[in-house]
């Protein structure tokens, strides 16, 4: 194995590791309430999640912007303005996070109006919504913490924050709902309990691994280092907020139509992002060699690591089509035992086989150009792919109503990685132009 595949492994490795509780935890809190007997609690879940993905991967810049310039700085030997980063990212994600608190009246009214879920549903959503959003400040310092230590090119670090967390939300929602009979809400500060116990960890690991040195708050706090800092990572908001929008329209869709549609909708979902949190260890791996390669100028080795973890990415797709194939229906019955869901949901399953060939190049890249902070390039794909997931949306829904809805969600995923494909082909030819003078 050579040394790029090494170096790709040992990254995407530990990163998958921490990757898959996240989905994981999400099917265990469905299977949690799909097992106390009605498929409106998963649908509660479903829109309950839908809110804070939605306020959530909004400041999910906090995490993207810091790997990318934390590597950056690792590749040009710059330590300091590595603690530089780790302080201004944590100051950052808990302000942020201290005003989602102050806000969440009107954020939890705006939510639910938006995804417009009938009022049983509703009634749910929102009580689990009140509990949750007091975990925000340790989600998004959370966010900053991980970016920085994947940007140190230590994703061990993060799987063992993200285990934790998922553990501890794990064991208190379970012995919450099925001990105490607390139902939504013991899943609610399951997560609450778990995200703060997870962002104390991984503090203490940062500090007892790197020793980083008191936090120079005149540096920290220079106003033109705080707006470049929100400005190199305006675009990957912006690109969330489109991400953000079709994640929900996808709920909201669900949840116009019957109960039984949006719980399958919302399963089927666990699939994809079981998938997707495979794929985004490589996707990291990407994040932190691209973002060290282009400080060290070392092009060379940049286009090798593109053209290595296309290959891995690959492979694994191709696992998860089979998997998905041969074992769809079984999944579907580990996370509910409502027939009438599973049913439902089967009739979609084609959608989710074909999820890995349309999306994995639109993963594989996201990583390369967060890494490359070159985040123009990702927010002009995103806002092309949003226009034609919604183009495809209103073209296809009146006529095949929930397959229209799965039609366009996997164009839009193919065309995010075929648009982000061309631009680094030509960015690569400019830099091999540049190395040849």
């Amino acid at each position: 194995m050579n040394d790029i595949n090494k170096k790709i492994l040992t990254i995407a490795l530990p990163a998958i590791a921490s990757n898959i509780t996240t989905p994981l935890l999400g099917m265990i809190d469905t299977a949690i309430v799909g097992h106390i007997g009605s498929a409106l609690y998963i649908g509660a879940i479903a829109v309950g999640a839908s809110m804070f993905s939605m306020l959530y991967w909004l400041f999910g810049f906090l995490r993207m912007g810091s790997s990318g310039l934390t590597a950056q700085s690792l590749g040009q030997g710059d330590r300091h303005g590595c603690d530089t980063l780790l302080y201004r990212s944590l100051l950052a994600g808990l302000t942020t996070g201290l005003l989602l608190i102050i806000l969440r009246g009107p954020l939890r009214e705006l939510s639910l109006d938006f995804l417009d879920a009938d009022i049983a549903t509703r009634t749910l959503a929102a009580g689990y919504f009140n509990i949750v959003v007091f975990g925000a400040p340790a989600v998004m310092c959370t966010y900053a913490l991980s970016g920085w230590l994947l940007g140190m090119q230590n994703s061990k670090a993060i799987m063992w924050m993200a285990l934790i967390t998922n553990i501890v939300n794990i064991c208190v929602s379970f012995t919450l709902v099925f001990r105490f009979g607390m139902r939504i809400e013991g899943v609610a500060i399951g997560t609450v309990s778990a995200q703060w116990i997870g962002v104390a960890y991984g503090l203490l690991a940062a500090k007892r691994t790197y020793r980083p040195g008191p936090p120079v708050w005149r540096e920290i706090l220079q106003l033109n280092q705080i707006l470049n800092f929100f400005r190199i990572n305006s675009d990957i908001f912006l690109r969330t907020l489109c991400l953000v929008a079709v994640t929900v329209w996808f709920t909201r869709s669900g949840a116009r139509q019957q109960v039984d549609i949006l719980a399958a909708n919302a399963l089927l979902m666990q699939m994809f992002l079981l998938f997707s949190y495979f794929m985004d260890g490589f996707s990291y791996a990407g994040e932190a060699l691209a973002g060290k390669y282009l400080g060290m100028s070392d092009y060379r080795s940049l286009h090798r690591t593109v053209k290595s973890l296309m290959v891995w990415s690959a492979v694994l797709a191709a696992v998860f089509a089979l998997l998905y194939y041969g074992c769809g229906h079984w999944i579907l019955e580990i996370l509910t035992d409502d027939s009438r869901v599973i049913e439902t949901a089967t009739d979609f399953m084609p959608w989710i086989i074909a999820v890995p060939a349309a999306g994995v190049l639109a993963f594989v890249f996201d990583g390369i150009f967060i890494g490359l902070t070159h985040t123009r390039s990702m927010l002009l794909s995103m806002i092309l792919a949003t226009a034609v997931f919604f183009g495809m949306y209103h073209l296809c829904f009146p006529a095949l109503e929930n397959h229209g809805l799965w039609l366009a969600f996997i164009i839009y995923l193919a065309v995010r990685g075929v648009v982000l494909g061309i631009i680094y082909r030509n960015k690569n030819r400019k830099w091999q132009n540049a190395s040849h003078h």
